[in-house]
C-alpha cells in the first residue's frame, strides 16, 4: 500500500490537544505543559491560532496558563497578550489555577477538602498585566459599568487578590456600594424601585442592562419593558436567552418577534458568536420551527467562517450495540459538515452491514430525519463501512468514523482500507470522533499502516464539534500545521 506518511510531531500535539477533556484544568495542565516542552515554537503559535479557532474556553485558560509562566523567550508577552482577550471571570480563573486554591467536595458521607491549581506565587509580568486589565477599564466608565453588571464576584475577587487599590469611583461601586448617579449600578437601583414600564423600559435602553440583570429586579416583564431589553441585547445575550424569553411568553408578541429575528440576522455576522450556540439553543429552548430555522441559519453561517472542506468526504456512524451517542452527535456533525462542504459528502451507518443515509436538506432536521427509526444493536464491523463506498466506486479523500473504535466483524478495517486504496488509487486520511467507553484500537492499526488519522475525542460537549472542521478543512494535515506555525502572534501593549 502506497502512502505518505505524515510522522511530524508536531501531528501529535495538535491531536493530543484535540483527545484531551475539558472542564478541569487539573487534567489540561500536564497535557499542555508536555506539549510546551516538546515543541515551544510550535506551542506558541497553536495558542494564538487555537484562541481565534477554537471553542473550548478551559483550553484558552491554560493557554495563557503555561505561556505566563513559561521560561521560554517570548512566551510571557504572548501569554499576557491572550489574556486581555478573556473576560473577567476567566482572567480569575486563570490566576485562582496559578495560585491554588481549596474547594469543599460534599458526597453522601462526609465533605472533603479539594486542592486545585499549582500553589504557585504569579509572576510579576501577570500581576502587572492583570492590574492594567482593571485600570483599563476604571478609565472607561460604561465598559467598567457593564463588566461589574455581569461579573461583580470577579472583579471585586481580582482587586483583592492581587492588592491593587481601586480608584474611587471603582471603590463606590464595589466596596464602599454607594455608586455614583451616572453609573449603571445607580440606575440599576433605580429601576428595582420604578413601577411604571415605561420609566423601566426607558432606564433599561438608556443604560442598556443586561437582560440577566434586570429580570432580577423587574417584577412584572411587561411587553414594553421586554421589546427593550432585546433592542440592548447583543446577538450572544439574544441567543443564551431565547429559551427564558420563550418559557415568559414574549416570544408571542409580534414587535418582539421581529426584533429577535433582527438580532439573529445580525448573529449571522458576528464574530463573538459562538459557531455552534444557536443550534444548540434552538433544540434546548423549544421555539417554533421559523424561530429554530433562523437560529440553525445563525450556526451554518458561522461555521462558515471556520473553514471550507475542498475534498470528497464520508462520514460514517457507528450503530452498533451502545452508539446511541454516535448517531446523536452522527446528526449534528451531518449538519455540520454539510453546511461547509463544497465537494461530495457520503454518509453511512454501520454495524455489521453499512447502510447509506440520504439526507433530504443540509440542516439538523433533515438529518434527524434521515437517522429516524434507526437504533443501535448488533456486532461491529468498521470495515463494512469502507467497503460500502468501494463497492459504491465513492472517491472519498477523508474517513470521518464516529465510533468506540470497537471490531469484532470481518471485514475488518485494515483489510478494507487497504482493498479501498488498491482500487480506488487513493489513500484517505482518517478522522476518528471517539465516543462512548472507547478504545484506541483503529488509531493504533493506523498508526501501524502509516495512514494519517487524527482523533478527536468526544466528551458530550457540542460546542466542541466544530473543533473537528480545521482538520477536515486543509488540503492535508502538513498544510494545516504550516497555517498554525505561520499564524501571527499577539502582541502586548504598551503600558
Amino acid at each position: 500500500m502506497s502512502q505518505i506518511r505524515e510522522s511530524d510531531p508536531r501531528l501529535e500535539i495538535l491531536n493530543t490537544l484535540l483527545t484531551t477533556p475539558h472542564r478541569q484544568l487539573m487534567e489540561l495542565w500536564p497535557v499542555h505543559q508536555q506539549l510546551c516542552e516538546k515543541d515551544p515554537r510550535f506551542y506558541v503559535h497553536l495558542a494564538a491560532w487555537y484562541f481565534d479557532k477554537g471553542e473550548v474556553r478551559d483550553h484558552k485558560e491554560m493557554f495563557v496558563v503555561i505561556l505566563a509562566l513559561s521560561l521560554f523567550e517570548g512566551h510571557r508577552d504572548v501569554g499576557l497578550a491572550l489574556l486581555r482577550q478573556l473576560p473577567p471571570f476567566q482572567v480569575l480563573r486563570v490566576v485562582d489555577f496559578i495560585l491554588g486554591k481549596k474547594v469543599k467536595r460534599r458526597d453522601k458521607k462526609e465533605t472533603k477538602i479539594e486542592e486545585i491549581g499549582l500553589f504557585t506565587a504569579l509572576p510579576r509580568s501577570l500581576r502587572t498585566e492583570v492590574t492594567r486589565y482593571l485600570r483599563q477599564r476604571e478609565q472607561n466608565a460604561e465598559w467598567f459599568d457593564r463588566t461589574v453588571l455581569t461579573a461583580r464576584k470577579a472583579i471585586k475577587r481580582l482587586y483583592a487578590l492581587l492588592h491593587v487599590k481601586p480608584d474611587a469611583r471603582a471603590q463606590q461601586i464595589l466596596f464602599d456600594e454607594v455608586p455614583p448617579p451616572d453609573s449603571k449600578l445607580f440606575a440599576l437601583k433605580q429601576l428595582a424601585r420604578a413601577t411604571n414600564s415605561d420609566a423601566q423600559a426607558e432606564a433599561i435602553r438608556t443604560h442598556k442592562i443586561p437582560y440577566k440583570v434586570a429580570v432580577s429586579v423587574v417584577r412584572e416583564m411587561s411587553p414594553n419593558v421586554v421589546r427593550a431589553l432585546v433592542e440592548t441585547m447583543t446577538p450572544m445575550e439574544l441567543i443564551n436567552s431565547i429559551g427564558s424569553l420563550r418559557k415568559r411568553g414574549s416570544l408571542q408578541d409580534e414587535a418582539i418577534h421581529q426584533l429577535v429575528q433582527q438580532k439573529l440576522a445580525e448573529a449571522k455576522k458576528d464574530e463573538r458568536v459562538s459557531a455552534y450556540k444557536a443550534d444548540v439553543a434552538a433544540e434546548a429552548a423549544g421555539v417554533s420551527e421559523e424561530l429554530a430555522e433562523s437560529l440553525r441559519e445563525v450556526t451554518n453561517a458561522r461555521v462558515r467562517t471556520r473553514g471550507r472542506i475542498l475534498r470528497p468526504t464520508a462520514m460514517l456512524l457507528d450503530r452498533s450495540g451502545s452508539m446511541s451517542v454516535a448517531l446523536e452527535v452522527g446528526k449534528r456533525l451531518g449538519a455540520l459538515l454539510s453546511a461547509v462542504t463544497d465537494s461530495e459528502l457520503f454518509a453511512y451507518v454501520f454495524d455489521t452491514s453499512a447502510q447509506m443515509l440520504t439526507p433530504r436538506g443540509v440542516d439538523l432536521s433533515a438529518w434527524e430525519a434521515a437517522l429516524e427509526g434507526i437504533r443501535p444493536g448488533g456486532g461491529t464491523s468498521i470495515g463494512c463501512a469502507i467497503d460500502a463506498l468501494r463497492q459504491a466506486k465513492q472517491y472519498v479523500e477523508q474517513l470521518v468514523f464516529v465510533t468506540d473504535e470497537e471490531e469484532n466483524t470481518a471485514p475488518m478495517f485494515s483489510e478494507a482500507y487497504t482493498q479501498y486504496v488498491k482500487e480506488m488509487r487513493v489513500p484517505p486520511n482518517v478522522v476518528i470522533l471517539r465516543v462512548g467507553a472507547a478504545t484506541d484500537r483503529i488509531e493504533k492499526t493506523c498508526k501501524k499502516l502509516g495512514i494519517p488519522v487524527s482523533v478527536f475525542h468526544f466528551t458530550g460537549d457540542y460546542y466542541s464539534l466544530p473543533n473537528v472542521l480545521p482538520l477536515l478543512s486543509q488540503s492535508s494535515r502538513s498544510e494545516l500545521l504550516q497555517d498554525i506555525f505561520a499564524y501571527p502572534l499577539p502582541k502586548r501593549k504598551a503600558k
